[in-house]
C-alpha cells in the first residue's frame, strides 16, 4: 500500500549555470512533479535534457536555482547542508552511472561505507547485511575482490547494493545499465529491479534502453517536462 503524499515532489524548479558576463545558461525548469511512493519510474531523453542534473538535484547534492523539492514531505533545501547531507545518506540509494567504487576497497567494503550515517542497522549486524546483499545479487564469492580485480557487470553489482544496503527509500540510478553488454545488463537490471519491487522502494532511473522502459509503471521524457529543453508552457 502506498501512502497518501508523494515520495517525491517537485515545485518550480529552475536550474541555471552561470556563464559569466551576468549571463545564465537554464537547464532545468519543471513546473511541478510528483512520483509516488512504491513506484517504479523510467526518465527518458536525449544528451543534455537535464537528467542526470534533475537526479542529482533530487538527491540534494546540486542546489536548485529556485523552487523547492520534497522527499517524504521533507523540504530537503530547507535543511542545513550537514542535515541534508544526513538525510540524503539515510533516505537515498544513488546508483551512479560510472560505479564511483573506491579502488582500493574490497566490494564488502565499498557496501558498507553507505551505513556509516545511518541509524537504520546497528554496528554488529552491517557486516552481515552488507555481504548478506551482495550474495542476493550474485556476488557471494567476490566480497574480498577490489574493483579491479571484478568484471563491469560485477563492479555494477556492488554499486547496486551500495545504493540499497542501507535501506532507504528513494533509490536513483543514473543508466545503471548503460556501460554493459545487453545480457549482462538485462540480468543486472533484473536483479536490481526485483529487490526494488519487493522492497517497495521508489524508483527513479534514467535510461533511454528499451528493457528498462518497458518495466515501468510510468515513463517520463524529459522534453516534456523540462521547459528549458522546448516544452510547451
Amino acid at each position: 500500500m502506498t501512502s497518501d503524499h508523494p515520495a517525491i515532489a517537485l515545485q518550480g524548479v529552475t536550474k541555471a549555470f552561470s556563464l559569466g558576463n551576468g549571463n545564465a545558461l537554464e537547464v532545468l525548469n519543471i513546473p511541478a512533479l510528483e512520483l509516488t511512493a512504491a513506484s517504479y519510474t523510467a526518465l527518458k531523453g536525449p544528451s543534455g535534457s537535464g537528467k542526470t542534473t534533475l537526479l542529482n538535484l533530487i538527491a540534494g547534492i546540486t542546489t536548485p536555482t529556485s523552487g523547492r523539492i520534497w522527499l517524504d514531505e521533507t523540504d530537503i533545501f530547507a535543511l542545513p547542508e550537514a542535515r541534508r547531507d544526513r538525510f540524503r545518506a539515510e533516505h537515498i540509494g544513488y546508483v551512479f552511472q560510472t560505479f564511483n567504487l573506491l579502488a582500493s576497497m574490497t566490494a564488502l567494503e565499498n557496501v558498507l561505507l553507505a551505513m556509516m550515517f545511518t541509524p537504520k542497522q546497528p554496528k554488529r549486524d552491517q557486516r552481515q547485511r552488507a555481504a548478506a546483499m551482495l550474495a542476493k545479487l550474485g556476488l557471494r564469492a567476490r566480497l574480498a575482490h577490489r574493483p579491479h580485480q571484478l568484471s563491469r557487470g560485477e563492479q555494477q553489482r556492488v554499486a547496486i547494493a551500495r545504493a540499497l544496503v542501507h535501506d532507504p527509500p528513494v533509490i536513483l540510478a543514473d543508466e545503471p545499465c548503460a556501460s554493459l553488454d545487453p545480457h549482462t545488463a538485462r540480468v543486472v537490471l533484473t536483479e536490481f529491479l526485483t529487490i526494488c519491487r519487493e522492497e517497495r522502494k521508489t524508483v527513479l532511473v534514467v535510461s533511454h534502453e528499451d528493457n528498462v522502459l518497458q518495466g515501468a509503471d510510468r515513463i517520463l521524457d524529459m522534453t516534456a517536462i523540462n521547459r528549458a529543453v522546448g516544452s510547451p508552457p
